[in-house]
């Protein structure tokens, strides 16, 4: 966990706490490979994420009289989910902007452009019904999720990178997710940009703000609480999912499988298109690394909660899938891409700050 400013500044990753984020270890120092005990702690987490959501997803499906009275909760379980990531923010996260402003607007242009355009095309080659449409435009319009930061440093790429990027893109979240649903989801089912805008700040931007005062005013005793953030926010997200799925029933018998090649699709091309933005944008490997999955993974929380809200159960469908898929596959991807050696500096990599071979960027 993120505990000092010492370890801050070696370009450590958050606690994952946002919506679909599993448990982080304590990255090493920068210059060093994954310490063997913090790597298998990530790797159990991410492995038992995807495994306990998907067990929250049979519970929806199988007694959805279980869970459905739930349904006016969803806002408040994403506003835990979002607190958790605000109690595990600093103001180095956003420090990094302005230390490789390149790298971090290359990212942040590649999250709401690459993410959001291939939830339209998948949307119209797949000829999904409006809602489900919908649904997948907007999980590409929505945030990054935390997760990218354990996967990213998994991968061994830059986690320093990574954590400003997430931190950066969901606080510009309730100007761009409405905006780009209205452009991109517009034609599918009418969007109320106000009123999406509204339930952002209200459940994700103060959220966040006060997890970060917060840990400003009381930083040891959040401290100690850390260890146990992460789970809070597995079982607030089960619980989403949950819910969305027993809201749905009827569309997951019928479009189980269109949902999951559409997604599968979305979450695949983000994750090798976030990589070639950061290489062949001259960012380097390490920086592609870590833009592979802050493309690729999104909040997916967040979506199925404004999907629920603005649109319908149905239309938060895909995100539910995606908060399963895609910290299956940026696990396997992370495993490849460690199997390939670190992401250190590569020719290229001008993209602020210097990442030692090894080990992240330091901040």
């Amino acid at each position: 966990m993120r505990s000092g400013h010492h370890r801050h500044d070696q370009g450590t990753p958050s606690e994952p706490t946002g919506a679909s984020d599993a448990v982080s270890p304590s990255p090493p120092a920068s210059g060093a490979g994954p310490a063997p005990g913090r790597e298998r702690g990530a790797r159990r987490a991410v492995t038992l994420f995807p495994l306990l959501v998907l067990l929250a997803g049979a519970v929806g499906l199988l007694r959805p009289s279980s869970v459905e009275g739930w349904a006016p909760s969803v806002p408040y379980l994403l506003g835990v989910v979002m607190f958790g990531m605000g109690l595990t923010t600093t103001p180095p996260d956003f420090r990094g902007v302005l230390r490789r402003p390149r790298a971090v607007t290359t990212g942040l242009a590649a999250q709401y452009v690459v993410m959001p355009l291939l939830g339209w095309l998948i949307a119209e080659a797949l000829g999904l019904p409006p809602e489900l449409a919908a649904g997948v435009i907007l999980v590409g319009c929505a945030p990054g999720g935390t997760a990218s930061n354990v996967v990213t440093y998994l991968a061994r790429g830059d986690v320093a990178l990574s954590v400003s990027l997430t931190s950066v893109s969901t606080v510009l979240s309730p100007l761009l997710t409405p905006a780009l649903t209205l452009l991109l989801a517009g034609e599918f089912l009418p969007v109320d940009t106000g009123s999406m805008t509204g339930s952002i700040l209200r459940t994700v931007l103060l959220p966040v703000l006060a997890g970060l005062v917060v840990r400003l005013v009381a930083g040891r005793l959040v401290e100690r609480a850390l260890p146990v953030l992460p789970w809070v926010s597995v079982a607030a997200v089960g619980v989403i999912v949950a819910i969305v799925v027993a809201g749905s029933a009827g569309a997951v018998r019928s479009a189980a499988a269109t949902v999951f090649v559409a997604v599968v699709l979305h979450n695949g091309l983000g994750l090798a298109l976030g990589y070639a933005v950061g290489r062949f944008g001259g960012l380097g490997e390490s920086a592609g690394r870590a833009l592979t999955f802050e493309v690729g993974m999104q909040n997916s929380g967040l979506a199925a909660s404004l999907a629920a809200a603005h649109f319908s159960p149905a239309a938060a469908l895909p995100a539910a899938v995606f908060s399963v898929w895609h910290n299956v596959s940026g696990a396997l991807a992370a495993a490849w891409f460690s199997r390939r050696g670190a992401g250190g500096r590569h020719r290229g990599d001008t993209g602020g700050g210097p990442a030692p071979d090894g080990g992240p960027a330091a901040r």
